[in-house]
């Protein structure tokens, strides 16, 4: 599977982490299950899709909506971040995104941006041996506003010194591609795992 780039030059590439680089969803959808059965909390999986791409923190605070609850949004999402790390061992590389890595490394700058917290972003790079390939890493916390807001694509190419519109981004989520086109951005949409799934049937067909 090959990945179709918009016509160019651009001057940057912006890599959301989850999901785009690291093929981590899945892990993410175990973690958040099991600790959010600790406080009887349930997280259908269309639930978790729809959600992709929001902060962790985030997350624990819609769900408190939703369902009525009052889990402590820190203590939550920490425990949850505790499970991921448990599984790093097994995650994997999106094989597409990690040729366009590989191929364009050092031609032109590269950020990550992302939702999820710097450790968690860190420790996915540093497991695949991909942390040295981002000049810039911007993470939850870094802004006030996260996706669908453009802010979180604007900060990265403001830190690398690059115009938005000369920036090109890789994207998993609806609300991912929503900020980048938000900040003046084009993208490349990143196929989800069971969408992946659907494609390599289509094609077997």
């Amino acid at each position: 599977m090959h990945l179709q780039l918009p016509p160019g030059p651009f001057a940057a590439y912006l890599f959301d982490c989850d999901g785009t680089i690291v093929n981590s969803m899945p892990l993410h959808l175990v973690a958040w299950q099991k600790a959010l059965a600790a406080h009887g909390c349930e997280y259908p999986e269309e639930l978790f899709w729809a959600q992709g791409g929001l902060p962790t923190r985030q997350i624990v605070a819609n769900l408190n909506k939703k369902y009525g609850l009052n889990m402590p949004i820190e203590e939550t999402a920490h425990a949850k971040e505790l499970l991921y790390f448990e599984m790093l061992p097994e995650l994997t590389a999106v094989p597409e995104v990690l040729a366009q890595i590989e191929a364009d490394h050092g031609r032109i700058p590269f950020a990550v941006v992302s939702g999820s917290i710097r450790d968690s972003v860190v420790k996915s790079l540093e497991i695949l041996g991909l942390l040295d390939k981002f000049d810039v890493l911007v993470c939850a916390g870094d802004y006030q506003r996260g996706k669908p807001a453009p802010d979180p694509f604007l900060m990265a190419a403001q830190k690398l010194g690059v115009p938005p519109e000369k920036c090109l981004v890789f994207e998993d989520t609806d609300l991912g591609i929503q900020s980048a086109t938000a900040a003046g951005m084009q993208s490349v949409r990143i196929l989800q795992p069971w969408e992946r799934k659907q494609a390599e049937a289509v094609v077997k067909a």
